[in-house]
């Protein structure tokens, strides 16, 4: 996948907040079996060329909203110290009241960390892709061990949902639903669309999601994703 040409962008449908693609360091996982989105990494020798790109992202950000969010290739513990710091300062300036970030499972334990960093409501977003524990581990190679929805709520306040893959079927795509309405405020659905890796879109499975749960787009607390680009970044 390319070099994003789009960092910064404004959600005015659900949820409406300000939102910011930067530039981190390599995900610390990097083998989900589904994900081919590298290129948007760095390594530890571009760290003063990635500082300065997150932050003229960051002038962009007019705070109207009072909500932002921040996301990269990976997660938000993955981003440079200084861009860390240049949010919370950010945050302060523009009178951010609400900041969306997002990590993955093994981060758990660091979420009161960054809390404290930031100094607003942090909504914490996590990549579970399926609450389907054989699925999500044999297949999609998530290196997510919890066991339950209700093991990702004690952390996660919004669980990110993905639809539409081969191998996958209605009554897992049910149970996910059902657990993200039952345990979360909020949450992401993304329809799944073929990249570079040997996952599968299943397209038959994609048009009884979008039929069956077409009331989800009525649904205020759930985002739904039909392109990676849905949310106006990337």
């Amino acid at each position: 996948m390319g070099i994003p040409q789009i960092r910064y962008s404004k959600i005015t449908d659900k949820n409406k907040r300000e939102i910011c693609l930067l530039k981190g360091f390599h995900c610390a996982w990097g083998k989900c079996a589904f994900c081919d989105y590298t290129d948007d990494n760095g390594e530890r020798a571009e760290e003063a060329a990635m500082v300065e790109l997150n932050r003229q992202v960051f002038k962009e950000v007019t705070g109207e909203f009072g909500a932002l969010e921040v996301i990269n290739s990976g997660s938000c513990f993955e981003l440079p110290s200084a861009t860390v710091d240049d949010t919370a300062i950010l945050i302060r300036e523009k009178k951010i009241k609400h900041l969306f970030l997002e990590c993955h499972w093994m981060y758990r334990n660091r979420l009161e960390e960054m809390r404290k960093k930031m100094q607003t409501a942090v909504i914490f977003k996590i990549g579970v892709e399926t609450f389907d524990n054989v699925f999500r581990e044999q297949i999609l190679n998530k290196h997510a061990d919890f066991r339950s929805p209700e093991e990702v709520a004690e952390y996660f306040d919004s669980p990110c949902l993905m639809v539409g893959i081969q191998g996958q079927t209605r009554q897992m795509i049910d149970y996910d639903i059902s657990a993200l309405k039952k345990y979360f405020k909020r949450g992401t659905i993304n329809v799944y669309n073929n990249n570079t890796t040997d996952i599968r879109r299943d397209e038959a499975l994609v048009q009884w999601f979008l039929k069956e749960y077409r009331w989800l787009m009525d649904d205020p607390s759930v985002e739904v994703l039909y392109e990676i680009t849905d949310f106006g970044v990337g």
